[in-house]
């Protein structure tokens, strides 16, 4: 599987401007691409191809009084930015035919100067190097430092240089990995977990374990707010403003590295320490219209669950979502009974039935635990349990999905 690794890059000043324009020549390449492939749509014209665009606008665009810019940045930078293009295109078609999951993508649009990030693409073919001293050099633009935090497990076989909205600047590596090499990795268990997930705990674990919520962007609020209202003061196009914008940036750039890095640890150490998660599928989009939209995006749960599913790829660990219409809440876990829907305020219940007094969100985890299947099996079992018919009262279709549900 390909992943990517991410590296600090300290660029010097003729460097920086080296990079910009870079950044410019992509970007000016990819808008002529999407002005040429909408002129033969409005012409009723079939759509220029790839190397016929690569010849027009590249090629023959550097012989020209005003493309002769292009020719100062490597050819490989350009070819990219048009199979960004073709990228972009393919998807907004593959999405149109419903082909491509995931909400609708529009067409590809003209990148602006304005955007505070920028990108550029290195392949193989660029003839990019790693130095003795560590340091990555880039044609036509020089050996850049690099702050190293970790070795690369292989050579990569693309690094894209990004500059975000905070002004930084990264270089991202394509790395193939082999998850049987991985596998080997981490230590042989047979341990299971569910994992219920909210916000007044980040994860309540199946087993007890409650990981509180770092909140970081509600920790953050004063300094962001104050940052933001010395902003909106300065006067626009206006070098104090440009400092103060990347105040704000560099605040939001803190709170996103903070939740990412929490991310990770949490996500890693579930997965050394489990051979099968079951985690549900919770409805961001949705809960995101709802007044703890904040909240919820705070947490990133989504980000999360990615996390746990490209590192049980990678380790060999095995990843079961449940849908997110399971009654998780509303049932008891030691006899089974449903309890009916309650408040988001009763976080504590006795079940009528049984008499067992549950915790909501550990009650919840083992539910998540016993519908994936995985309360019962060990390393190497099987995981998701057959098809089981549905009670009664459950029968039909009450806005349920029409697939056999687990018990």
């Amino acid at each position: 599987m390909q992943l990517r690794y991410s590296f600090r890059l300290y660029p010097d000043t003729g460097q920086q401007r080296t990079l910009a324009r870079a950044f410019g020549c992509a970007r000016v390449v990819f808008n002529d691409a999407v002005r040429a492939r909408e002129e033969a749509r409005a012409a009723k014209q079939p759509f220029p191809r790839a190397a016929e665009l690569s010849k027009r606008l590249i090629t023959e665009a550097k012989q020209t009084v005003e493309r002769s810019w292009l020719g100062e940045v490597s050819a490989v930078v350009l070819q990219q930015s048009l199979r960004d293009v073709e990228t972009a295109y393919r998807n907004f078609f593959a999405s149109l035919k419903g082909d491509r999951k995931g909400p609708r993508t529009g067409p590809p649009r003209f990148k602006s100067r304005k955007d505070k990030r920028q990108s550029i693409r290195f392949t193989a073919n660029a003839r990019w190097s790693i130095t003795d001293k560590g340091h990555l050099n880039l044609p036509k633009i020089g050996a850049v430092k690099v702050k190293w935090s970790r070795t690369l497990p292989t050579t990569p076989s693309s690094v894209t240089v990004i500059k975000d909205a905070a002004g930084r600047y990264f270089a991202s590596f394509v790395i193939d990995t082999d998850p049987a090499a991985d596998a080997t990795r981490m230590p042989d268990t047979n341990r299971t977990i569910g994992i219920d997930l909210g916000l007044t705990h980040f994860a309540v674990l199946s087993d007890g374990t409650k990981i509180d919520s770092p909140r970081f962007l509600r920790r953050a609020e004063k300094k962001l707010k104050k940052a933001q209202r010395e902003l909106s003061r300065k006067q626009k196009g206006s070098k104090n403003r440009e400092k103060a914008r990347l105040k704000v940036a560099h605040a939001h750039a803190r709170v996103t590295d903070a939740r990412r890095e929490f991310h990770h640890q949490l996500s890693t150490r579930l997965i050394s320490e489990n051979q099968g998660i079951a985690v549900e599928d919770l409805s961001v989009a949705g809960l995101a219209r709802t007044r703890l939209a904040k909240s919820v995006h705070d947490a990133g749960w989504s980000s999360f669950v990615s996390m746990l599913e490209y590192k049980a790829a990678r380790y060999g660990r095995t990843l079961v979502t449940i849908g997110r219409f399971e009654p998780t809440s509303q049932t008891c876990s030691t006899c089974g009974v449903k309890d009916g829907p309650k408040p988001l305020n009763v976080r504590e219940w006795t079940c009528t039935a049984c008499g067992s007094v549950h915790d909501r969100d550990h009650n919840a985890a083992i539910n998540v635990k016993t519908a994936a299947g995985l309360a019962v099996s060990a390393c190497g079992a099987p995981v998701r349990p057959g098809a089981i018919p549905a009670q009664r009262e459950e029968t039909g279709s009450h806005g349920f999905p029409n697939q056999a549900r687990a018990a």
